[in-house]
C-alpha cells in the first residue's frame, strides 16, 4: 500500500494528528517506535492543560497553546477521556516576584488568554486554604484545566484507526529515502513503507528525523530535560484544588503542585539537562521537588508519596515549537514537528489542526469525509457505575464481579476487554494506562500477579512470556519447585 501520510510517532501530537487527518478521504499510517501508544515523554509529564500566559507573545507556542486550551474540552469529551477545569494559580513570594506576574499577565492578554486576574490575601486562601502564607500574590487563571494524557494519546490513536488510519507499532524508523519525485520510503530494519508526505512528530528523537532528511540546523536541535516526579496517594488529593506554580525560571516553569483527574496529588518537575533515555530517579532531584512543593504548601506531607518517576522534556534549542517542512527539495514532503514541549499537552489539538492546513498548503489534497465519527464509545468504567449499574453488568457479564485491582476497582471484564481490543494491550503497563490496573495505592503489588495470569491466558500462551512493558522487561523467569 503506497500511504498518502505517514506520521512518525503516536504519542499526544501524532495520536492528535493522526485524528485530525482521519477527517478526510487520504491514506494514513500512525508510526510508532515502541509495542503501544503513548509510551514516550506523555507518559512522565505533568498532566496539566495550561492556559496560555507563559509563552512568548508572537510566538507559535503561545499562538498553539491558547487555541488548544480553548479546544480540549471538547476533544475529551468526544473521546471519552477524564478532563477538569480546575484553574492555575502562579504564584509570588516578594515584590520582585509579582512584578512578574504583572508580565506574566500582560504576556497572557496579548496571547489571547481570557479572565486571569491578579489576587491576594483573603480572596487568595478563600480560594486554596492551605497554600503558604508566605505567598503575596498569585495570578489567577481560570480556564487551565488537567486531563488523563495516557487516555487522550489512546483514545486520539483509535479514533484514528475507526476512522481508517492504519496504526504501525513497533516500526522503528533509521532511514527515509526519496525517490527525488513523488514517494518517500520511511525504513526500519527489514520493514518499509511508501508515502507521499510525512510528519515528523517524534519527540525527543524528531531532530534525528529531522536529519535523515538533511535538515541539520543547530536551531532545531533537541536539549532533553529530565523532570523528576513524586504522585502521591489520594488522601493527599484534596490538599489543593488549582494548579500551584512558583514564579517561572530560565529552566522551565518549576515545581508545582497539581490534582489529578482521578484524584491523586502529582508534585514536581525539576529540570536536568541529560540523556535522551535517563529517566532515573535521584535523592538529590526528589528532594529537590519535596522542597519546592513544600514552599508552596508547606503542610504536604511527602510520606504520602506512592511513586515517584521521571520524563523527558524535548527542550528546543530556539524554545519555540518549530513546525516547518523540509529544507532538502527531495524531501519536500516531509513537516518537522521539532521542540514541541511543555505547553505540548495544552497545543496537541491545535497543533493537529495547524498541520493539516499545513499539508494543504503543502500540496496534499484534503476531501473531508461524510461518514468521519469524532466520538469514541466504551464501557464507563466499574468504578464510576453506580450500585444499579453495577448489578446489570455483572448480570451480563460474571467477569465483572471479580475485582483484580483494589486499589482502583478494576474487574476482570475491563481488563479483558482491552486484551481484545483493535489494538490489544499485551503488557502489564499497557492495561495500566488503559484502565488504572497498578495505579493506585500498592502499585501492583497485590494485583499485578493477576494481571499476568489474565494475559497469559487470553493471549494464549505462558505467563513467563508476559512483560511489563514490552520488550524483555520479562517478569517471571520460570517456576520454583
Amino acid at each position: 500500500m503506497i500511504y498518502d501520510v505517514a506520521v512518525i510517532g503516536a504519542g499526544v501530537v501524532g495520536a492528535l494528528i493522526a485524528r485530525e487527518l482521519s477527517k478526510y478521504n487520504i491514506k494514513i499510517a500512525l508510526i510508532e517506535k515502541y509495542g503501544d501508544i503513548a509510551m514516550g515523554t506523555i507518559k512522565g509529564n505533568s498532566a496539566i492543560v495550561h492556559a496560555g500566559f507563559d509563552a512568548e507573545n508572537g510566538s507559535l507556542k503561545a499562538k498553539l497553546n491558547v487555541k488548544g486550551c480553548g479546544i480540549t474540552e471538547q476533544i475529551t469529551r468526544d473521546l471519552l477521556v477524564p478532563y477538569e477545569k480546575n484553574t492555575s494559580l502562579v504564584c509570588a513570594f516578594s515584590e520582585s516576584e509579582a512584578e512578574h506576574l504583572q508580565m506574566l499577565k500582560k504576556r497572557g492578554e496579548a496571547n489571547g488568554v481570557e479572565q486571569l486576574e491578579i489576587i491576594k490575601g483573603d480572596k487568595l486562601f478563600e480560594l486554596e486554604p492551605n497554600l503558604s502564607r508566605e505567598v503575596t500574590a498569585a495570578l489567577y487563571a481560570p480556564t487551565a484545566g488537567i486531563v488523563c494524557p495516557f487516555l487522550l494519546t489512546i483514545s486520539a490513536a483509535e479514533n484514528a484507526v475507526i476512522n481508517g488510519c492504519d496504526l504501525i507499532l513497533s516500526f522503528e524508523v533509521d532511514n527515509i529515502e526519496s525517490d527525488g519525485g513523488e514517494y518517500l520510503t520511511v525504513k526500519s530494519k527489514d520493514r518499509e513503507i511508501k508515502t507521499r508526505y510525512i510528519v515528523n512528530s517524534a519527540g525527543l528523537y524528531s531532530d534525528e528525523i529531522a536529519a535523515m532528511c538533511g535538515d541539520t540546523d543547530d536551531a532545531i536541535r533537541i536539549i532533553p530535560r529530565r523532570g523528576e516526579y513524586m504522585l502521591m496517594d489520594k488522601n493527599a488529593g484534596s490538599l489543593v484544588k488549582a494548579t500551584l506554580f512558583s514564579v517561572p525560571s530560565e529552566k522551565g516553569k518549576g515545581i508545582l503542585v497539581a490534582p489529578t483527574v482521578d484524584g491523586n496529588l502529582i508534585i514536581g518537575p525539576n529540570a536536568d539537562i541529560t540523556t535522551k533515555t535517563d529517566t532515573s530517579t535521584t535523592s538529590e532531584g526528589l528532594s529537590e521537588v519535596e522542597a519546592g512543593a513544600k514552599r508552596l504548601v508547606p503542610s504536604l506531607n511527602t510520606r504520602q508519596v506512592i511513586t515517584s518517576f521521571a520524563g523527558i522534556r524535548s527542550t528546543p534549542s530556539n524554545h519555540d515549537f518549530n513546525i516547518f517542512p523540509s529544507k532538502n527539495k527531495n524531501f519536500a514532503n516531509v513537516l518537522h514537528l521539532v521542540g514541541i514541549e511543555s505547553p505540548g499537552l495544552a497545543s496537541s489539538p491545535a497543533i493537529a489542526e495547524y498541520v493539516g492546513q499545513m499539508l494543504k498548503d503543502m500540496g496534499l489534497t484534503l476531501i473531508e469525509k461524510t461518514n468521519f465519527n469524532p466520538k469514541m464509545e466504551r464501557p464507563k468504567p466499574f468504578r464510576e457505575m453506580t450500585d444499579e449499574e453495577r448489578a446489570e453488568a455483572v448480570a451480563k457479564n460474571p467477569l465483572y464481579g471479580k475485582i483484580i485491582c483494589r486499589c482502583e476497582t478494576v474487574t476482570e471484564a475491563e481488563i479483558v476487554n482491552y486484551i481484545h481490543s483493535p489494538y490489544p494491550a499485551k503488557n502489564v503497563d499497557a492495561i495500566k494506562r488503559r484502565t488504572r490496573a497498578g495505579a493506585g495505592r500498592c502499585q501492583g503489588g497485590f494485583c499485578s500477579p493477576r494481571i499476568v495470569d489474565i494475559l497469559a491466558r487470553e493471549l494464549g500462551g505462558d505467563m513467563t512470556e508476559i512483560t511489563k512493558s514490552g520488550g524483555k522487561s520479562y517478569i517471571l523467569t520460570g517456576k520454583t519447585k
